[in-house]
C-alpha cells in the first residue's frame, strides 16, 4: 500500500497586495506567516535577513500576518502597526523594528517606534485607533488557515509549505533545491 504525502499549498497567490523584498522574477518566493510577538518568529528574523543577503536575486521574501492572539495579546495590534507603516512606505522598517523590540509591543511603544522610523504619527495613531488595517491582517490570517498554517513561523517555498527545520542551512538548502527545480521546468 502506497503512503500518500499531503502537501499544503499556499491558497492565496503572492501578488501586489503583499509586502515583499526581492524581485518578483526571483526563482524562489519564500512566504512567511508570522506573529510579531512570537519568540520563534523573532529567532527566524535574523535567519531570513541572512538568507536575503546571501541569496541575492535568487529569493523574494514575503511576509504575511498570522497573529496568535490567544497566546500573544499584542500580536494583532503589532500586525496592524506594520500595515499602517506600510501605507506610509515603511512596512519593512516597522517589521524589523517590531522584531528587534519584541519585548515592548504595547500601544505606547508602537507610537514611539512610529516616531523613530519617521512616520506621520498622527496618521499612524488614527490608523491604530480605528483598526484601519484589522481587515487586512484578518485576510492574511484566513489565507494562512486555508493554506494549512497552524503555528508560527510557517514558511512556503514556491507555494508549498516547508515542513522541515528553518535554521539557515536547512532553509537555504530548501531554497536552492526549489531554485534548481524551477530551472528544470
Amino acid at each position: 500500500m502506497a503512503v500518500q504525502t499531503l502537501h499544503h499549498v499556499l491558497t492565496l497567490p503572492v501578488s501586489d497586495r503583499d509586502h515583499s523584498q526581492g524581485l518578483a522574477s526571483a526563482a524562489v518566493t519564500l512566504v512567511e506567516y508570522g506573529d510579531y510577538q512570537c519568540p520563534y518568529c523573532r529567532q527566524a528574523h535574523p535567519i531570513l535577513q541572512d538568507i536575503r543577503k546571501s541569496m541575492g536575486g535568487l529569493t523574494r521574501l514575503v511576509f504575511r500576518n498570522f497573529p496568535l492572539t490567544s497566546v500573544h495579546p499584542n500580536a494583532q495590534h503589532a500586525a496592524e502597526a506594520a500595515e499602517a507603516a506600510g501605507v506610509q512606505g515603511k512596512f519593512w522598517a516597522m517589521h524589523d523594528h517590531l522584531f528587534e523590540h519584541q519585548s515592548r509591543l504595547d500601544d505606547d511603544a508602537l507610537l514611539e517606534y512610529a516616531t523613530e522610523i519617521g512616520l506621520d504619527v498622527d496618521r499612524f495613531r488614527h490608523d491604530l485607533e480605528t483598526h484601519a488595517f484589522g481587515p487586512r491582517v484578518r485576510e492574511d490570517f484566513l489565507s494562512g488557515v486555508r493554506s494549512g498554517v497552524n503555528g508560527t513561523p510557517t514558511f512556503f517555498i514556491n507555494g508549498l509549505r516547508h515542513d522541515a527545520a528553518w535554521d539557515f542551512e536547512t532553509l537555504s538548502g530548501a531554497i536552492r533545491a526549489a531554485a534548481a527545480a524551477a530551472e528544470q521546468r
